[in-house]
């Protein structure tokens, strides 16, 4: 089989008239591209130079040849060229999946922004707390909460330290007062999340004086298994909501919400975009986690 490098070696020493010069180029010892030479005529069957102690020339097969391996090497590197541009240009339609609160208000604000710099790109989204199921589902993307499960699939951390947080609105704490401890959530009416018909009313919480987490079962009158809408209870005052920061996030800067006891450390959720293999992750995906990473440390 032809190797590429005794080709490069062939024409390189055919254009300087010297082996030694061809090998001062390529970075190789004279010895690397005589074998290379032999190696060379060894499989084609042929004489390509006529060596003397003091000249080296083409013989009328190597001339002959030279046209050949000279066309090959530039077509090869066309198309190389071809390919790295291509990859360069980011473009192409990304079909992303996201969970309704995080995608609806931050998201979709953020990948706007993402095409006004790169308007080659082709976004379709799917917005659902459901999560997605990547094997059957056309998507490129996943935007998931948590840790990942399935070890099969390839997770690229957006938010790695993200956490769940304790937030009500200044209404809801002027009318019912505050928290002074979790054991305080009895008295409240707490705002569920609901997936898969499984009602979310175990609120995990951490300290650093303890390795297991303390559960504190939940109850109260609201139930929904859209996340955006437990947010939007929230900042309308009828209740607390155990949500992700990241979540909540624009309406705790607004005022909307307020972080209940801080130092109770909510349940960790890292945000990460997932793909099912890592031929999936082409500069375009690569540019879009490196933006979307940008933005959740300025959340």
């Amino acid at each position: 089989m032809l190797r590429l490098d005794d080709l490069n070696v062939f024409v390189r020493t055919a254009d300087r008239g010297s082996l030694s010069a061809a090998a001062r180029e390529l970075e190789i010892s004279p010895a690397l591209a005589s074998a290379a030479l032999k190696r060379l005529e060894t499989e084609l069957k042929l004489r390509l130079f006529a060596r003397t102690t003091r000249s080296l020339r083409l013989t009328e097969e190597g001339e002959h040849y030279l046209r050949h391996a000279s066309e090959a090497l530039r077509m090869l590197k066309e198309g190389h060229d071809a390919l790295i541009q291509g990859k360069e240009i980011l473009g192409g339609t990304l079909k992303i999946s996201m969970p309704s609160d995080l995608g609806r208000n931050l998201v979709v604000g953020w990948l706007d922004e993402f095409q006004a710099q790169y308007p080659k790109v082709v976004l379709q989204l799917g917005i659902s707390d459901r999560v997605s199921d990547m094997y059957r589902q056309p998507i490129d993307i996943a935007i998931r909460y948590g840790k990942q499960e399935d070890s099969s699939l390839v997770a690229l951390p957006l938010a790695p330290e993200n956490r769940r947080v304790l937030v009500a609105s200044p209404e809801y704490l002027k009318q019912h007062g505050k928290l002074h401890s979790l054991d305080d959530l009895a008295q409240h009416n707490c705002l569920r999340f609901m997936l898969d018909d499984v009602i979310h009313d175990r609120w995990s919480f951490y300290s650093e004086q303890h390795a297991a987490p303390d559960v504190v079962h939940v109850r109260g009158n609201r139930t929904a298994d859209d996340a955006d809408v437990v947010r939007r209870w929230a900042v309308a005052g009828v209740g607390i909501a155990y949500k992700s920061r990241l979540d909540v996030s624009a309406d705790i800067r607004a005022g909307r919400l307020q972080v209940l006891l801080p130092d109770a450390l909510g349940e960790p959720t890292p945000l990460n975009m997932v793909c099912m293999h890592r031929a999936q992750i082409t500069p375009t995906v690569l540019q879009l986690r490196d933006f979307l990473r940008a933005q959740c440390e300025k959340a």
